[in-house]
């Protein structure tokens, strides 16, 4: 093996590598009679050629297997080898049938849920090596690229490769607004930073004005320095173009409520309640608005589930109270 492998390469090969680090053996289920002992014995055979590595000859009796009425360890141990056999086999179509049945059969097995999490890595991992393998001067492996080195804190780099981007096609949808969120997510973010963040936002609306992301950081920014007409009009304008934008409308919310325009608050609050029902913050602003326009008793409603929702979900850091 080569000695210069980069960060990147090697990063790689631990994540192709993590499936063959389970404990398989563990998970194999006690031998139990079946009343149908050829069944059984093919069943074990299946197993059997899938951990000696004979996957093409083991992949279409474990996925019999994973619909039979079998044990549920049995079932679980044949999703196990299944989905690794296909990803040994890079049969993608394969993993994806086993990732479906693990997920709809075990949905809250932390040992499976584990197992899913890493091999939906492994097929992104592998999606992407064939996109730099197929077309590694085309945008979009330029914007995973991109997108790979945000992860990795290496801000400059990232920068320069959504600017040569622009410099390639200034009017591609979606780059300024990636360019714009990277200028605001770097930790040395200042005033000028914040200024040309702002002008990529905008920039991205001229070539796309259906972006909602754009609208909605804009409107944050705006919030920020308490430009609360301004905030409003990008929250509300975010929030009509995705209809489904919670944050969008609690934002829009509670720029209304800070202005005391209360009547107004309540419909975007209501959406918002409705999107993100588990969101304190969303009810609290609502049974405010409620109760500032004399809806005492849907007030007190709302106020009833902030308590609860606050009572169940302690800061971070304190357990609940005995």
């Amino acid at each position: 093996m080569s000695r210069n492998l980069g960060p990147t390469a090697i990063f790689l090969l631990l994540i192709s590598s993590w499936f063959f680090a389970l404990p398989l053996a563990a998970q194999t289920p006690k031998t139990t009679p079946h009343a149908a002992g050829d069944s059984a014995l093919a069943d074990e055979k299946a197993m059997t050629l899938a951990e000696q590595g004979r996957c093409k000859e083991a992949i279409p009796a474990l996925k019999r297997l994973m619909n039979s009425q079998g044990t549920e360890e049995t079932r679980k141990k044949a999703g196990v080898l299944g989905l690794r056999c296909s990803l040994t086999l890079d049969s993608r179509d394969s993993a994806l049938d086993f990732l479906r049945q693990l997920g709809h059969q075990f949905p809250r097995d932390p040992d499976v849920l584990f197992i899913l999490v890493h091999a939906y890595s492994d097929l992104s991992t592998r999606t992407a090596q064939d996109l730099g393998r197929t077309a590694p001067q085309s945008m979009p492996a330029h914007k995973l690229n991109a997108e790979a080195l945000e992860m990795q804190a290496r801000w400059d780099e990232a920068q320069r490769e959504y600017e040569e981007m622009i410099g390639k096609e200034p009017d591609a949808p979606g780059i300024h607004y990636l360019l714009g969120r990277l200028l605001l997510s770097r930790p040395d973010v200042d005033a000028k930073a914040a200024e040309r963040a702002k002008q990529e936002f905008q920039k991205e609306l001229q070539i796309d004005p259906r972006n909602a992301g754009a609208e909605f950081i804009l409107g944050e920014m705006a919030r920020q320095q308490s430009q609360w007409e301004e905030a409003i009009t990008h929250f509300s304008q975010a929030a009509k173009l995705d209809v489904n934008f919670g944050d969008a409308y609690m934002s829009w919310g509670l720029c209304l409520v800070t202005l005391k325009r209360y009547e107004e608050a309540i419909p975007p609050l209501q959406a918002a309640v409705r999107l993100q029902q588990g969101n304190p913050s969303a009810h609290y602003n609502l049974a405010i608005a409620l109760s500032r326009t004399g809806k005492k008793e849907e007030a007190e409603r709302e106020f009833a589930i902030h308590r609860q929702l606050t009572q169940n979900s302690p800061p971070p850091g304190e357990g609940k109270k005995e």
